[in-house]
This record gives structure tokens, sequence and C-alpha cells, in this order.
């Protein structure tokens, strides 16, 4: 675990029920500025966000992203309202990154100043690859901006070597989803963390 400038522990389990952190997302859109709100924005929906180490990097460009743009319409026909990519970036970077993906469903997130992703317990060193401050990798399902499941990539840690990603993706997520009707707690709990 590490600690960061507020005190906060890192590391901790994200739990079933848990509020996300209320955090304003400095955006730009259309050459102005704005801000979203994340207590606003996922209020009154059951939405997905993920979580990764960064813009345009291997397998959140090739893989974790692709997988939440090509299945969107199979979210929607799961009572999902919406999909959101969070990432330590600034909005100039996000932007860039959503367009070059043509992610045109998803909607990204700059934590520039990692404020969302230290509060939400997500928070990684990765001074090794000379990333500073980043996310762990994560997928998790919102109900009214609190936490339902969370889709952790074992290994969660400072500096590790590896890029764990088995569980934050699409797939994943959308079994769940689609078996949470019908599968045992025990089994639905299996998934993810």
């Amino acid at each position: 675990m590490s600690n960061s400038d507020n005190n906060a522990i890192m590391g901790l389990e994200i739990l079933k029920g848990q509020e996300v952190p209320d955090v304003n997302f400095p955006v730009r859109v259309n050459g102005d500025w704005g801000n979203i709100n994340s207590t606003e924005e996922f209020a009154g929906k059951r939405v997905i966000i993920f979580g990764l180490p960064g813009a345009f990097t291997p397998t959140c460009s090739s893989q974790q992203v692709p997988g939440f743009q090509e299945n969107f319409k199979k979210f929607q026909s799961l009572q999902i309202d919406g999909i959101y990519c969070i990432s330590v970036n600034d909005t100039f970077v996000m932007n860039e990154w959503k367009e070059s993906l043509g992610a045109t469903d998803i909607t990204f997130l700059p934590d520039g100043n990692g404020e969302f992703t230290h509060k939400f317990g997500a928070e990684v060193k990765k001074s090794n690859l000379g990333f500073g401050m980043r996310s762990w990798r994560y997928a998790a399902v919102l109900n009214d901006g609190k936490v339902e499941k969370m889709f952790i990539e074992d290994g969660f840690c400072d500096n590790i070597e590896s890029d764990p990603f088995l569980v934050s993706n699409a797939e994943t997520v959308m079994e769940y989803l689609g078996n949470t009707g019908s599968m045992s707690t025990a089994d639905a709990e299996a998934l993810g963390s």
C-alpha cells in the first residue's frame, strides 16, 4: 500500500456499496473548459467505469478500450446506461486518444491530477516505467454512484513489472451482467473480486 499527500491509504479493498468519490473531472469541449462531476454523472444510472494505467499504452489501446467499445450495444441490452474510461491523463491527451481509437460510445474522464483514482483506492506508483502515479487496472459496475461489483486485477502493488489483464475486460464484466439474474451469489462473487 502507498500513502498519498492527503493521507488516504491506498490499496484497500474497494467494497460493494462503496460510494465513488465526489470529484470534478476538468474537460475541454469545443475549445471551452468545463467539469464533469462524478457524483452528478453517475447518479441514478447503472454504469461501467474502467481505470487503466495510461492513454496510448499497448494493452489499454489494443484490448481494454476496444473491448468495451465493440460491445457497447450488448452492454446497453444488459441495462447499462453508460461506459466511462478513467485514466490519470489530462483532457487534451484523453480527447486525442478517444478520437484515435474511434471510441465514440465511451465517455473518457481525464483524471489528470489523479484525484479520483487516489480517492477511489486504485492509485499505484509506476515510476519504474517513468509513469509516476497512475491507476491500477480495474473495471466496476456502479449503480447510482455506488459500487455494485469490482473487477480488479490481481497483484495490486507499486512498481509491478507485469501488466495483468484478466478480469477487467469487457467479456468478464458482460458475463457478470448477463448472469446476475440467474447465477448464485457465490458464482457472481467469484467473477472479478
